[in-house]
């Protein structure tokens, strides 16, 4: 596994026209890997966007390293980095506790009577966007927990929440609930956990959905 990031080149307008949707943003990834492109190969790349110190960046999971003048053509020349996800994964151990960052689509199923699929629907509040993580932490291999005894301190939280545009066709396209988590947890299951790392969590992880990383506390 492999764990890269490129700095968005935000004062380049010309250069990133195309990224107007999560769409563009999709391809640019899929873009990353012309070699499975060539063998007619879509595995799943976990990615998404981050803000750090008034800078975007586009962070990204992958089996096989990304080409990197592939990676860099929408970014800031020089800031790729590709580096070897494998050893951290491997040092991982179960109890160890971590400080987190999440980015996904919390969803949930409606369904009416007399109806065979339910509607997927997402969850407006920042209170139900909280309990979505919160139900799956167990089952994703994680305990979700408080820094230390205050009970002011929340395991985690929201920080930040908007409606990305998603353009699927020529003349249509949606707005998919994006939330950005962050908080501390604890490692339950470790085989699971690492799972959780490198598949994702919840929806529309082509989209910039489901990218969970962690840091060792303090």
């Amino acid at each position: 596994m492999y764990l890269s990031r490129v700095e968005v080149d935000r004062q380049n307008r010309y250069k990133i026209r195309d990224l107007t949707h999560l769409g563009a943003y999709h391809n640019w990834v899929e873009q990353s890997f012309p070699r499975e492109v060539a063998a007619g190969k879509r595995p799943r790349h976990l990615w998404r966007l981050d803000r750090l110190a008034g800078k975007e960046y586009l962070l990204l999971v992958s089996e096989a390293a990304p080409d990197k003048a592939k990676l860099e053509r929408y970014g800031v020349l020089g800031t790729v980095e590709i580096k070897s996800y494998d050893d951290f994964l491997q040092q991982l151990q179960p109890g160890q506790v971590l400080q987190f960052r999440l980015t996904a689509n919390p969803t949930h199923k409606v369904t009416k009577p007399g109806q065979r699929q339910g509607r997927v629907l997402p969850h407006i509040t920042v209170m139900q966007q909280r309990k979505w993580l919160a139900d799956r932490a167990e089952k994703h291999g994680f305990q979700l927990i408080m820094r230390d005894q205050d009970e002011a301190n929340l395991a985690f939280d929201v920080v930040n929440r908007d409606w990305p545009q998603l353009q699927r066709k020529a003349h249509s396209g949606a707005r998919l609930s994006r939330v950005s988590f962050e908080g501390f947890l604890k490692i339950t299951d470790l085989a699971q956990f690492q799972q959780t790392l490198t598949r994702g969590l919840g929806r529309e992880k082509a989209f910039g959905m489901g990218l969970m990383t962690v840091v060792p506390e303090g």
